[in-house]
């Protein structure tokens, strides 16, 4: 009987990750070969490629991943740890690499700025993230932090939280931005009333609410804009 599993090495070497990689660059490549770079073996009966293909496929895409942990990673045929941990550090390093744009001289001067600066950090999570900006007298980022992650489709924050964070880095004003998983950015009732809570919060305080940003899959609206601020 003639085996019709396919292996790394039968495919022919200019369509391997690797090979494809050193021809036309990391840009070309889908996600599920720069996975198998990534993962750089397959199982005995599949090559890396189709691995990487089938982790995309039940860990649910890009999306899934990104939030999957090293126990749930584990769980899928030909995944063990060392495979998990290489996954996870890939997916870090580029959760890192967008924040390092915040290392220098950041200035928020509209909703866009906001949106460009975490999209691709808040677009492909699976549950709602809050996150505040800390902001100087310049509109200068100062300073960021996740305040809270909600359930798959609420985040729940209180006021006190955000000031709190607010105060001890001596914020002059704050932009608050959360993601909805569900890809529309359309602004929930509670998204409007948390924002009004906050601009009351930021009168008494004296720190400013300058906008709340909610992201969705390459798209967002801003409740300043939209009117509700």
């Amino acid at each position: 009987m003639i085996s019709s599993i396919v292996t790394l090495r039968e495919i022919p070497s200019e369509e391997r990750p690797r090979e494809r990689m050193m021809q036309v660059g990391a840009s070309s490549l889908s996600s599920a070969e720069l996975l198998a770079i990534l993962v750089r073996t397959g199982t005995y009966s599949e090559s890396a490629l189709g691995l990487a293909q089938r982790i995309l496929s039940e860990s649910g895409g890009l999306r899934g991943l990104v939030e999957t942990s090293r126990e749930e990673l584990t769980r899928i045929k030909g995944i063990g740890d060392a495979k998990a941990l290489q996954i996870m550090a890939g997916i870090e390093l580029g959760r890192r690499i967008s924040r390092t744009r915040m290392d220098e001289t950041t200035t928020v001067r509209s909703p866009f700025d906001v949106f460009d600066l975490l999209k691709d950090e808040l677009r492909y999570l699976q549950k709602e993230h809050f996150v505040c900006l800390f902001l100087n007298t310049k509109n200068h980022i100062i300073g960021r932090e996740t305040l809270s992650i909600g359930t798959l489709n609420a985040s729940i924050v209180h006021p006190r939280e955000v000031f709190r964070a607010a105060i001890q880095r001596s914020s002059a004003s704050i932009v608050c931005v959360h993601n909805h998983p569900s890809g529309d950015p359309t602004p929930s009732p509670q998204d409007i009333e948390l924002t009004l809570r906050l601009i009351e919060a930021g009168e008494i305080i004296g720190i400013d609410v300058l906008d709340h940003v909610v992201i969705g899959d390459d798209r967002y609206v801003s409740l300043k804009e939209q009117g509700h601020m």
